[in-house]
């Protein structure tokens, strides 16, 4: 398409919200229940789209993708009445009588940029939000994970007209001729390096934005942890999806005198939960294209003590541990997102806080610890844009928590309500009575004027 063609549904997306037709309650929640629709009669088409892209097993899709999702509209549904409602404050006393609350309304039309990763929940998890919230949506899934984005656009042309949401393909250059287009709020989600992009086309219009990021999230495991379920958990939340999750524990710092016992143990549980053979295991995931398994391959060096198999014609790169690895090591440069989990050792907390605070602030921060001193004081002296403690993955799970990064990891939030607030401007509205007013704040101003509003704004408000 054209930037004109591009400039023309947004326009007829702006006649469309400037018609009120979004801000009633009663359309939202129509479209929550369409969109709800959408995905339970699309299912099986989305996982077989989901298994050509990534061979993203059912289990996966469901826990990770459209299961999640339909809970998360149910969520939103049962709470968008509350939600919406005006939120009363007080009123200072110098402005008696009066009334003052907040009112939410919705942005306009907003543009959610996704990636390939998780194709359904990381495109309609913001526009879930937006929804709610009542703003109008053009949606630009990834083109690399192409039949998940093929049949998105197919099921989003028939549950919505264009004018309320529509679906952009295409590449970098579409998505360039769409940030020249002003919209009323940006959501992206990606790596930092193409964030920064955004940000800078969002500036030249102000457009206020939220770019869900990634980094290196560390996870940190303490000699007092179960060792055993640590394991689980921690393979779980690193293999998931192939290692492709912004989330995924990107390295793991390990008290030394239990390292040798730990990694005993995750090898252990690679074998319980994709065999001996994971390239022939239903529950193993590939690289998205030959592009990111190159990059991924390269990283498998030094001292790998766990798989490091590779297939370039099926893009399948084995579950991977490498240990005793160094803060120069390559694996250690660039976010992973890849099946490889590099091992460093610590002995005092202090180093793994230090290494932390020395790099960019991650998405999340994992702890597994039965020491609550040690716990807390990882918590409080390190910044991340989650943390987990005890489990990996799961906290971004829960619609009562916000979900987003901090720093390099990016800005801004989404789950639930903070879905609903992040596309939601707070319109402050203030109402007076004509019945009493203050004469003392108008001119000509004298000493006894100034007097009383310095008595007033120091002991009434």
């Amino acid at each position: 398409m054209s930037k004109n063609q591009y400039e023309l549904i947004l326009n007829n997306q702006k006649n469309f919200f400037n018609s009120g037709a979004t801000k009633s309650i009663k359309f939202r929640i129509e479209q929550l229940k369409a969109l709800k629709e959408m995905l339970i009669e699309y299912k099986s088409k989305i996982e077989a789209a989901l298994y050509a892209d990534l061979k993203k097993s059912a289990f996966e899709a469901h826990v990770t993708e459209t299961g999640i999702m339909i809970a998360e509209i149910d969520h939103n549904l049962k709470n968008i009445k509350s939600w919406s409602k005006d939120t009363p404050v007080d009123t200072p006393l110098f402005l008696f009588p009066g009334s003052s609350k907040i009112k939410n309304e919705p942005y306009g039309n907003t543009l959610i940029i996704s990636p390939w990763n998780y194709p359904i929940k990381n495109l309609f998890g913001p526009a879930l939000g937006a929804i709610t919230a009542g703003n109008t949506l053009i949606l630009k899934p990834s083109e690399i994970s192409e039949n998940t984005t093929k049949i998105t656009e197919v099921m989003i042309a028939k549950y919505f007209s264009p004018e309320y949401i529509t679906t952009v393909t295409g590449g970098p250059e579409e998505t360039s001729k769409l940030l020249k287009l002003k919209f009323n709020y940006i959501f992206f989600t990606g790596s930092p390096s193409i964030g920064k992009i955004i940000y800078k086309a969002a500036a030249e219009h102000l457009t206020p934005c939220t770019l869900e990021l990634g980094g290196k999230s560390p996870s940190i495991v303490h000699k007092s942890a179960n060792l055993e379920i640590t394991a689980k958990r921690l393979v779980w939340g690193k293999f998931l999806n192939a290692g492709q999750t912004c989330v995924a524990p990107d390295y793991t710092f390990v008290d030394e005198s239990i390292k040798s016992e730990f990694i005993k143990l995750l090898k252990k549980e690679i074998d319980n939960f994709y065999t001996k053979n994971p390239e022939q295991s239903d529950s193993f995931g590939r690289i998205i294209s030959k592009k990111h398994f190159e990059r991924v391959k390269k990283l498998i060096s030094g001292d790998v003590v766990h798989g490091g198999n590779t297939n370039e014609i099926e893009k399948f790169i084995e579950p991977t541990i490498i240990d005793n690895v160094t803060p120069n090591h390559p694996v250690m440069q660039e976010e992973i997102f890849g099946p490889i989990l590099p091992i460093l050792s610590f002995k005092e907390v202090d180093e793994v806080i230090s290494f932390v605070n020395d790099n960019e602030k991650p998405l999340a921060l994992y702890i597994f610890s039965k020491n609550n001193t040690f716990t807390n004081k990882i918590i409080n002296n390190t910044s991340s844009g989650g943390v987990c403690v005890n489990e990996t993955i799961m906290h971004m799970a829960t619609p009562n928590l916000p979900f987003g990064g901090v720093g390099n990891s990016g800005f801004g939030s989404y789950n639930g309500w903070y879905g609903y607030d992040t596309f939601s401007h707070k319109k402050p509205v203030m109402k007076r009575s004509f019945w009493f007013d203050v004469p003392q704040k108008y001119p000509p101003y004298n000493k006894g004027k100034f007097a009383f509003i310095k008595f007033a704004i120091k002991k009434l408000l």
